[in-house]
């Protein structure tokens, strides 16, 4: 199943984004530490040109410490991008980004102007949140659902700094298509627009592969199950999930495991590793050109038939 949300608020985001960003100082990017490519926008580098990033990595407490780490250092990579991570709701570690926003901007001198900050982030990452936490107040709406800020806002922040909130967008194609499974097992694609046993069974079967101990011990497992549909139908028997005639009732083992990965309930678990994602990216970059070769060859196929 591909996965694709693009509602027209976001659409309507990406062009006033594209818009004002030229006039930014700064750019912060929020993305889920447990999925930190599937959840940035690969629309960012193309807009931003050489305005300096912070890379969030939020709910640094959700994901697999050591997969971080590993996700920071192929951030830095980048040209004028700066890594860093944060656990949801901590104020003094968020208030660390201002500093880190005077020593990106040396040439700034805030005593004569605002320094112009814009913040970003898909749906769900907690980009909300942290506007709130650094600034002292809620000054941005926050919620469980996705695309909850639907209009940019201006808010004044301590220091002179000029925080531009931008509502979440993604991208109109997701791509590679595993990453559009990883965002909605972490929440940021509305429940309305999945195939709840389909999303569950990539979580399941990625699960049973990397992270076998965690689901064996939360779901109470005697052996390790052999793929996703063997761990589904474990936890159907483990937890009395039936439907008439003694069918596993696999919306309820769905539901269970996807509301249980996002509330890190089952573990400290990444969804996604640098190395992982190249292989994505060289299989996507693989398939594209295979497509367009198939295309040249029937096109060539029918000028030879009409000559």
């Amino acid at each position: 199943m591909a996965i694709n949300w693009f509602p027209g608020h976001m659409h309507k985001a990406r062009k006033e984004i594209k818009k004002v960003m030229p006039q930014m100082d700064l750019i912060i990017e929020v993305v889920d530490a447990r999925i930190p490519f599937s959840s940035e926008n690969p629309l960012v580098p193309s807009l931003r040109g050489d305005t300096p990033l912070i890379k969030v990595l939020n709910k640094r407490d959700l994901a697999d410490p050591a997969v971080t780490e590993q996700w920071l250092r192929w951030m830095e990579q980048e040209r004028g991008v700066r890594a860093i991570t944060l656990t949801h709701n901590e104020r003094k570690e968020a208030l660390g980004i201002l500093k880190l926003a005077e020593e990106l901007t040396p040439g700034h001198d805030r005593q004569k102007s605002a320094l112009r900050v814009m913040i970003l982030g898909i749906p769900n990452v907690g980009k909300s949140t942290l506007i709130n936490t650094l600034a002292g107040r809620p000054a941005a709406k926050t919620g469980n659902e996705p695309a909850v800020t639907r209009a940019q806002q201006a808010i004044k922040l301590p220091d002179n700094i000029l925080l531009y909130d931008t509502p979440g967008f993604l991208w109109p194609k997701l791509s590679p298509e595993q990453c559009g499974y990883r965002l909605a097992i972490s929440g940021a694609i509305r429940s309305a627009v999945l195939d709840f046993e389909d999303v569950a069974m990539f979580e399941a079967d990625y699960l049973v592969k990397a992270y076998p101990e965690l689901v064996m011990a939360r779901y109470g497992l005697e052996q390790q199950p052999v793929d996703g549909l063997a761990l589904m139908d474990a936890i159907a028997a483990k937890r009395k999930f039936f439907r008439r005639g003694g069918v596993p009732d696999l919306h309820k083992v769905s539901e269970i495991l996807l509301n249980e990965f996002r509330a890190g309930t089952i573990g400290r678990i990444s969804l996604e590793t640098p190395e992982m994602v190249e292989r994505e990216l060289q299989q996507a970059r693989a398939d594209e050109e295979a497509r367009e070769a198939e295309k040249q060859a029937r096109a060539e196929q029918r000028k030879k038939r009409s000559s």
